[in-house]
């Protein structure tokens, strides 16, 4: 897919999607750019919010679909490589904030919302930052988002208690979010963590690096795909529990249901999720650096794959021992890179995954679907009034 000709992957209805996982590698350099010409008014922000009240800061992270798997996967990072005697980081859905505000904000925490939106223009994303408005006693908003007319762009424009982060050249055009996931994720990353910036700056040009690697060995991807399968789960401890959410809904949306998915932890899955594997099942384990988590995610591996019930069990990891000695797509000659940064790399091997398979069903990658069930920005959703 990425070495043909832009007229061969549109009369696949293939360009667009095909372009936008292609050039994540240079959107993650322009995002630590992003990072670091703000970073004035970043450590002012903050300084400001962490003023709000006693205590430690919640810091909600939130968005609907993709843009709440950018929570799921940074906020597990960063409750190890952020400052958590200043912050307490949370994960939690736009779609659930807006539908039980009470059972998820509590109004005497100190509260930063983290909003995540490619477009946004979802209901669910203005939604929330209103009624966290209403609820939460002292609350500042971190707007991260990739579209600068958007409606949370341009609505937070001029309240003093925002602060909103663009990154347009990652605003994806195709239907499913692939460089506004990765970029977002990676400069909320960059805000909260810890390391120096002389140290991030070091990662990210290694991921840059990871990336442009999975481009060049599309070959090798492929080669997963070339099975009568039908079922693909998606498996990862930690950080990697997100991003295997993510990876899943990817196959999802790009094969417009035609291929059933699963996700879920890596020790989780035993507990009943595993049934859902057959000899028609691909099963992909992002595999953990932490040498502690690691023989957790090895370990299911090992188990899939020598009871033999799928038909291909493979591993996404960089080259750290011990390793999976069977099928699987390794990142040789890296450092061994923290969950945080490695999750990017990772995900565009299962972005590409999930491109290969819906041109392998006969769908078109750009728009997957073609009857309207979904859309680009989620349409049909009434915003009740929080009384």
């Amino acid at each position: 897919m990425f070495e043909k000709s832009t007229d061969e992957l549109k009369a696949m209805g293939a360009d667009i999607t095909t372009a936008e996982i292609a050039q994540q590698p240079d959107l993650w350099e322009d995002t630590f750019q992003i990072y670091a010409d703000h970073k004035a008014e970043i450590e002012t922000f903050l300084a400001e919010a962490n003023a709000m009240g006693e205590g430690r800061t919640v810091v909600v992270f939130t968005g609907a679909g993709t843009s709440d798997y950018v929570g799921d996967t940074c906020a597990s990072y960063l409750r190890r490589a952020g400052d958590t005697d200043t912050y307490d980081f949370k994960p939690i859905a736009t779609t659930d904030i807006v539908s039980a505000p009470y059972d998820y904000l509590r109004p005497a925490d100190p509260t930063i919302v983290v909003s995540f939106a490619r477009s946004g223009n979802s209901p669910e994303s203005l939604a929330a930052v209103q009624i966290a408005k209403q609820v939460v006693k002292n609350v500042k908003f971190l707007n991260i988002t990739c579209a600068p007319e958007g409606r949370l762009a341009v609505e937070s424009a001029d309240d003093p208690d925002a602060l909103t982060l663009l990154i347009p050249r990652a605003n994806d055009k195709g239907f499913a979010m692939t460089g506004s996931f990765s970029c977002m994720t990676l400069l909320a990353t960059l805000i909260f963590d810890t390391a120096s910036d002389e140290q991030k700056k070091a990662w990210v040009d290694e991921i840059a690096k990871m990336g442009r690697e999975v481009i060049a060995r599309e070959d090798e991807i492929a080669s997963y795909l070339a099975g009568d399968f039908n079922r693909v789960t998606y498996l990862g401890s930690g950080s990697f529990t997100g991003l295997a959410q993510e990876a899943q809904l990817k196959i999802l949306e790009l094969a417009h249901g035609l291929v059933a998915t699963s996700w879920d932890s890596c020790m989780g899955y035993r507990h009943g999720p595993k049934s859902f594997v057959d000899d028609k099942t691909l099963v992909f384990v992002f595999v953990n650096n932490d040498p502690y988590t690691r023989q957790y995610d090895l370990d299911i591996l090992n188990e899939i794959d020598g009871d033999g019930i799928a038909q291909k069990t493979i591993a996404i990891q960089q080259d750290v021992e011990p390793a999976f000695e069977h099928e699987a797509f390794t990142f040789s000659g890296y450092e061994a890179l923290p969950e945080g940064y490695l999750a990017l790399p990772f995900i565009m091997v299962g972005q590409t995954v999930s491109l290969l398979n819906s041109v392998r069903v006969g769908n078109t990658p750009d728009t997957p679907s073609p009857t309207g069930t979904v859309n680009r920005v989620v349409k049909g959703v009434t915003i009740h009034p929080l009384g």
